[in-house]
């Protein structure tokens, strides 16, 4: 990696800046372009609502955006930003002011969760923007080259970019080092990372430092003790609402639902317009079976997520759930029409298809519920292991085959979610409940328990096939093992191993090369942020690279 200059940041020369003003108001606008030509600005854009906003951000590159907060038409500001953000459509160095007159809690801290690089209150001087502008350019340019690695999603050196500007940039030090842990997190190396966390803490008591540790606690399967960390960053800043959605998913994997629950709605109540938060809330609740409270939270998702990047066909699904738990069949059909006419896809028509059948139960149209019981039979008996859905809509499946007789196929679904999610106690737990619900508590235990083993033995044949040296029965029994658990994270993460063992043993092949990232780009969708992951990724590159120079000098022998 080239050393980049040691210079200090370069003073900002506005008059070459691309600006876009923001604002559904004609004589803010012009407020804002005489305060921005004050400065020097030059090339100036605006627009009066969010699409046009949009549309602009998407097909030119800005150097700094003023958005208003609320603005006539579908989007607001923190959707803009979050929509720009998803699409990556504002470089690292573009700088976006969110400017409002809008004072409220739930304004403000909506849109602090999502970051933009300051919040000003109007009025604003000209004065007061420059000053602004000014300081967040120098530290932009601090950033610069660690931003554009990060967006190559080369981690490690963007970790390595970070150490160079600590160094001469110790004004910066604090925000680099919490670049450089989290990056290190994404790189899995938590000992690292954690040991910066530490470092921090022994100088200031940092809460972003608290909640890294905690974070590496909740990743290493300390539940308990993330649970005790993430609470006393909310007892000490109860503001710190990264703290109370870590808390919350802390208090799932121990299966604390009420727990959970009650630390989702504290965080909603501080900053209501998360359309993420809402729906994680609205589902929570609904299991536990608050349905006021799953009911808030879910209209407030449609609310907010209507106009937002964020937006799913899950609070809708919610919805009519609690509809039909309310006797209200006809409100919950009519969400349901909604639903497939604004998402389109397979997924979503299946959804609906089940979420309509569990209403039906709950309002004593059990012939209609026997009807789409038998459709979910059907296609349960012609589908892959791989075609099928998420392990909520799996739970729903079940309890709905359950419901109207069809038990073998509930208990097959069941078994698969466990076999492809064993390590997980929270999917385990709701796996529990369902037998439970339909009284079958200790059958169901024995059941997982059953599954479970099938799944370790099915594990240890591969790798005892790896350590004898068999790599061609051990990739093919990894393949087969593949196709039955499909999203199991242990097997995908064994098979990558063994593919690159054969690699290294047998000699190069493109197509397991190809295989193997195929496995490992799996692992990174199923777990983000793998240790295991990463190495095998380095293990597989460094092999792929030795080949290269070993081709390259059998050519030039030649």
């Amino acid at each position: 990696m080239n050393t980049p200059s040691k210079s200090q940041a370069p003073s900002a020369n506005w008059d070459d800046k691309q600006y876009l003003v923001i604002d559904d108001c004609a004589s803010i606008r012009q407020l804002l372009r005489e305060s921005l030509r004050g400065m020097g600005a030059k090339h100036i854009d605006q627009a009066s609502e969010g699409c046009e906003a949009l549309a602009l951000i998407v097909n030119k590159r800005y150097d700094v955006v003023l958005c208003d907060y609320h603005l006539d038409g579908a989007k607001n500001g923190q959707q803009i930003l979050e929509e720009a953000r998803s699409k990556n459509a504002l470089m690292p160095s573009c700088i976006f002011i969110m400017v409002s007159a809008e004072k409220s809690a739930d304004s403000v801290m909506g849109t602090a969760e999502h970051q933009p690089d300051a919040y000003l209150i109007k009025p604003i001087t000209e004065g007061i923007l420059t000053t602004r502008l000014n300081r967040i350019w120098q530290k932009k340019q601090v950033f610069k080259k660690i931003d554009l690695a990060y967006l190559k999603k080369d981690y490690a050196g963007a970790a390595l970019l970070c150490d160079f500007q600590i160094a001469g940039n110790p004004l910066y030090e604090n925000d680099l080092l919490r670049m450089k842990a989290g990056l290190l997190l994404k790189c899995g190396q938590r000992d690292k990372a954690g040991a910066i966390y530490e470092q921090v803490l022994r100088d200031r008591d940092f809460s972003w430092a608290k909640v890294g540790l905690a974070k590496i606690r909740l990743l290493e399967g300390e539940y308990s003790v993330a649970c005790q960390m993430f609470q006393e960053v909310i007892t000490e800043n109860r503001l710190y609402l990264d703290a109370y959605d870590q808390l919350a998913a802390a208090h799932k994997q121990l299966g604390q639902s009420e727990q959970a629950c009650n630390v989702l709605e504290r965080a909603a109540k501080l900053s209501p317009n998360s359309v993420h938060r809402q729906k994680t809330l609205g589902e929570v609740s609904l299991r536990l079976g608050d349905v006021p409270l799953a009911e808030k939270a879910f209209r407030k998702c449609i609310s907010v997520g209507e106009h937002s990047v964020h937006k799913t066909a899950d609070p809708y699904f919610g919805l009519a759930r609690v509809c039909g738990l309310k006797k209200a069949p006809k409100e919950a059909m009519q969400i349901l029409e909604t639903v497939q006419r604004k998402f389109s896809g397979d997924v979503s028509q299946l959804r609906a298809r089940i979420t309509e059948g569990l209403v039906c139960l709950d309002n004593g149209d059990d012939q209609q519920a026997i009807v789409i019981g038998q459709e979910l039979e059907a296609m349960l008996a012609g589908a892959s292991a791989a075609s099928l859905p998420d392990p909520n809509t799996c739970l729903d499946i079940a309890t709905l085959l359950f419901e109207v007789g069809n038990k073998e196929p509930a208990i097959k679904l069941l078994c698969h979610i466990i076999q492809n999610n064993d390590d997980d106690k929270a999917i385990r737990d709701e796996v529990q409940k369902v037998f439970n619900y339909v009284h079958m508590g200790d059958e169901g235990t024995a059941l997982i328990a059953a599954a479970r083993k099938e799944v370790s033995d099915i594990m240890n044949n591969g790798v005892l096939l790896w350590k004898t040296h068999r790599l061609d029965e051990a990739v093919d029994w990894m393949r087969a093992a593949r196709l039955k658990l499909p999203g199991n994270l242990r097997v995908l993460l064994n098979t990558a191993q063994i593919l690159i063992s054969h690699l290294q043993k047998h000699g190069y092949d493109a197509a397991l090369e190809a295989e193997a990232v195929r496995v490992l780009a799996e692992v990174d969708k199923t777990a983000p942020n793998q240790r295991r992951h990463n190495e095998l990724t380095e293990q597989l590159t460094a092999l792929v690279l030795d080949t290269a120079d070993l081709e390259a000098q059998a050519a030039i022998s030649h």
